[in-house]
C-alpha cells in the first residue's frame, strides 16, 4: 500500500488523546479520506495513520495524522518517532504540527495556558535518533517562525485562556515526572515548560526538510513550582480540553500554504563527514 502524498502532518499528543480527531469535532470542512493506514518501515510497523482532507484557504489540502506521537507498548520512543517520520518523508510532508501537555517551569505560567515554543533544550537520551546520516542539521530557528506566527493567531482567536507565542521547551525522557532538583536546574537554564515529545521530532522534521511547530497545553506545575500538582486537575484538563485543542489545530492547518517561504529548508545541509569505513 503506497503512502499517500500529503503536504501537511499533525502529530497528536496527550491533549487530544481522549477524542477521535477529527470525528469528535463535527467540522464540515474536514473529512477523513482514509484511515487505519499502517506501513512497514525499517524500524517496524508504523502507528495507524488517518488521511484527512481539509477545505483550506489555499484549496483542499491533505493531512496525515497519527495519535500520541506514535508511542505504543513494546516500541521504544526512538523507534516510534523514526516510524512516524519515515512515513512523513515518504508522503512528501512539508509542514508538521504537534501538540501535547506540558508542565510549567516558569512560575508566571498557569494551568490551561497555551504555549508555542520558539526554542528547546534536550535532556533526553535520544539525541542520535535519525533516518540516515546524509545531513548536517542546523538547529537555528528549529521551530518554524512562520508556522509559529500563524499558529499563535489561530490559538489566540479561539482559546479562552492565555496564549504565549514564545518560550523554551525542556525535553526529558519520562515516563516519570521530573524531580524538584531537576526542575530547578532547568529553570536556572531558562526553561519555561517541560515535556517528553518535542525531541527527537524537531530533529527528524529538519532531516526530512519539513517545517515544524507545536502547540502545548500547560496541564500542571512542574515539581517545586508554585504548588504541588493535583492528579484530579490534571485529569480534568486532559478530558475536557481536547475538543478546543483539536479545533484550533485543524483551523490552523486550513490556513497553511504548502509553500515554504521561511528559512527552514536551507538549514538542512549535506554532511561534510565521509564514511570512516568502506565496503
Amino acid at each position: 500500500m503506497p503512502v499517500p502524498q500529503c503536504d501537511f502532518a499533525l502529530i497528536g499528543g496527550s491533549s487530544t488523546l481522549n477524542i477521535d480527531l477529527p470525528e469528535s469535532l463535527g467540522l464540515d470542512y474536514v473529512q477523513v479520506a482514509d484511515q487505519d493506514l499502517v506501513y512497514s518501515t525499517p524500524w517496524g510497523l508504523s502507528p495507524a495513520f488517518k488521511e484527512l482532507i481539509i477545505k483550506g484557504e489555499y484549496g483542499n489540502i491533505r493531512v496525515l495524522t497519527c495519535r500520541m506521537h506514535g508511542w505504543r507498548k513494546g516500541v521504544s520512543r526512538a523507534d516510534a518517532s523514526r516510524q512516524v517520520f519515515w512515513v512523513l518523508r515518504a508522503a512528501g510532508v512539508k509542514k508538521v504540527v504537534a501538540e501535547g501537555g506540558v508542565g510549567a517551569i516558569n512560575h508566571l505560567l498557569r494551568t490551561r495556558d497555551l504555549l508555542i515554543p520558539d526554542d528547546y533544550m534536550d535532556f533526553s537520551m535520544r539525541k542520535d535518533v535519525g533516518l540516515d546520516d546524509r545531513h548536517l542539521l542546523v538547529m537555528r530557528d528549529a521551530i518554524c517562525p512562520a508556522m509559529r506566527e500563524t499558529l499563535y493567531q489561530a490559538a489566540e482567536k479561539d482559546w479562552p485562556e492565555r496564549v504565549f507565542e514564545r518560550g523554551v521547551y525542556v525535553n526529558t525522557d519520562g515516563r516519570h515526572f521530573e524531580s524538584p532538583a531537576e526542575v530547578n536546574f532547568y529553570k536556572m537554564g531558562g526553561g519555561d515548560v517541560v515535556g517528553q515529545s518535542i525531541c527527537p521530532e524537531v530533529y527528524l522534521a529538519r532531516e526530512i526538510g519539513a517545517c515544524y511547530a507545536g502547540l502545548y497545553l500547560v496541564v500542571n506545575y512542574a515539581e517545586g513550582i508554585v504548588v504541588p500538582w493535583r492528579h484530579e486537575e490534571l485529569a480534568d484538563i486532559y478530558y475536557n480540553e481536547g475538543i478546543a485543542m483539536g479545533r484550533i489545530l485543524l483551523r490552523f492547518l486550513g490556513q497553511l500554504s504548502p509553500e515554504q517561504k521561511c528559512t527552514c529548508p536551507g538549514l538542512r545541509k549535506e554532511t561534510l563527514l565521509k564514511p570512516i569505513y568502506s565496503e
